[in-house]
């Protein structure tokens, strides 16, 4: 697969994206668009100042006038597009790939999110045909400084009732831009904090909080300061994972289920919406809430449309991404962070305790297998598992039994997007029984990555 994924644009810097290729991107997507006023922010790379630059005069050599946000995490930029008047933009941005990588991710008006469902792949070919003159009267450009307007907008989401200690590693991301003006706002938030350089070489470790090893320094940092809990957020800062007051993980689907505890209280009713290799304790706690729980496939672009279609006050899914109605039904790892403080100051409980009260089914966590015919796979469990009930709403999910049943098991396989690999979410209301059926999956699947 090329830079062009399923949900944004993203390769190795100068190899697969150089300057000139961003300029037809930016010419493109505004073409693509019919824009007229679009907005480009970008991350701390070393090379996103040039390519967002590019970009620009791309876009401008398509008559489209640009908001140059400058350096902007990515809910920043989704705020500014969300907020502005415009006809959508992008952040230049890698996400959590190394240092060499770069990238954009992409919105339309009111930073609805441009997928290859509806617009990257139209993007991709405007771009390898011929590029066209300059219009007559090109774009104009317009800077804009928004980091105290967003952080304004980021504070309001704090209901803290009491001052709270907590551990951040931004891992030299664009956390440490946002951040400073947010907690300023905050004084209830004691933050104690690691690596707040903006560095994209990313020197003390990947920015990919979903690598439990990448946690170990706000693990440690939670433990030597007495915080309350810790948050690692990934370069873009859209998505952040958290550690509990005694430095263990707690999971991304657990922290939904808590955090739709914390929504919920304001908008009782509501649907939030979660992704379905989610462990049933979620829709269960949703349930209990008084909320409404809304299954989903895998991925921000399907998770925000639904958001949007039902009406959905909070989202969820296992990558540490957290989507808020009132943040322009968009992800962010900061606001995921207010929340979760606001539950920790509330509650007579740690967190620890919050999160072991849900630990009460039995995952095995995601796992990958090397399989060369997806398809094929997914069609054999289909019709070995015909018993079961069974859904095709990403790959293939197939349940026995019931919440609250004596006994009962799902699984889901689908397929990567870039990669010839299954991966298989599986749980069950016992260990002995999800140990059974991962032996059965297995058997039919092959032996997992390793």
């Amino acid at each position: 697969m090329g830079i062009f994924k399923a949900y944004d644009i993203r390769g190795l810097y100068k190899k697969e994206l150089d300057a000139e290729l961003a300029k037809k991107i930016g010419n493109a997507f505004a073409r693509f668009l019919k824009a007229k006023r679009l907005v480009v922010g970008r991350d701390m790379r070393t090379h996103s100042p040039e390519l967002a630059a590019a970009t620009i005069e791309g876009m401008r050599d398509a008559g489209c006038d640009v908001i140059d946000i400058g350096l902007a995490s990515t809910p920043m930029a989704y705020f500014a597009i969300g907020s502005l008047d415009c006809d959508g933009g992008l952040n230049v941005t890698a996400s959590h790939n190394p240092g060499e990588y770069n990238g954009f991710k992409l919105c339309s008006r009111g930073a609805r999110p441009i997928s290859a469902a509806n617009g990257i792949l139209d993007v991709e070919r405007m771009t390898k045909e011929p590029y066209p003159a300059p219009v007559a009267a090109r774009g104009k450009i317009e800077k804009r400084e928004l980091l105290d307007a967003y952080a304004d907008h980021v504070a309001r989401f704090a209901k803290l009732s009491r001052k709270v200690k907590i551990a951040v590693d931004v891992a030299n991301g664009m956390e440490a831009y946002t951040l400073p003006a947010i907690l300023k706002r905050v004084p209830l938030i004691e933050a104690r904090t690691l690596f707040m350089e903006l560095d994209g070489t990313f020197p003390n470790h990947e920015a990919n909080p979903l690598k439990e090893e990448n946690l170990d320094p706000v693990r440690a940092l939670v433990r030597s300061s007495g915080a309350e809990l810790g948050v690692g957020f990934d370069g873009d800062a859209d998505r952040c994972c958290f550690v509990d007051e005694t430095g263990r993980t707690v999971p991304a689907d657990f922290m939904t289920a808590l955090l739709a505890r914390e929504v919920l209280k304001a908008k009782p009713g509501a649907p939030v919406v979660y992704d379905l290799r989610s462990s049933w304790v979620v829709k269960e706690e949703i349930l209990k809430a008084g909320g409404k729980p809304l299954r989903d496939r895998v991925g921000h672009s399907f998770i925000k449309a639904t958001m949007r279609k039902e009406g959905a006050v909070f989202g969820g899914e296992l990558s540490g991404h957290f989507y808020f109605a009132d943040n322009y039904v968009c992800d962010s790892g900061v606001i995921a962070m207010l929340s979760a403080l606001n539950l920790v100051s509330q509650s007579p409980k740690k967190l620890s305790q919050m999160a072991s009260e849900l630990r009460r089914y039995h995952a095995t966590g995601e796992i990958n297998f090397h399989v060369e015919d997806k398809n094929a796979a997914i069609a054999e469990l289909k019709k070995r598992y015909s018993a079961g009930r069974q859904d095709e709403l990403d790959g293939i999910s197939v349940e026995f039994g019931e919440l609250g049943a004596g006994e009962w098991w799902w699984f889901n396989v689908r397929a990567s997007n870039t990669e010839p690999l299954l991966r298989l979410n599986l749980e069950a209301s016992t260990a002995k029984l999800r140990d059974a059926k991962r032996a059965e999956l297995v058997a039919l699947l092959g032996e997992p990555e390793s």
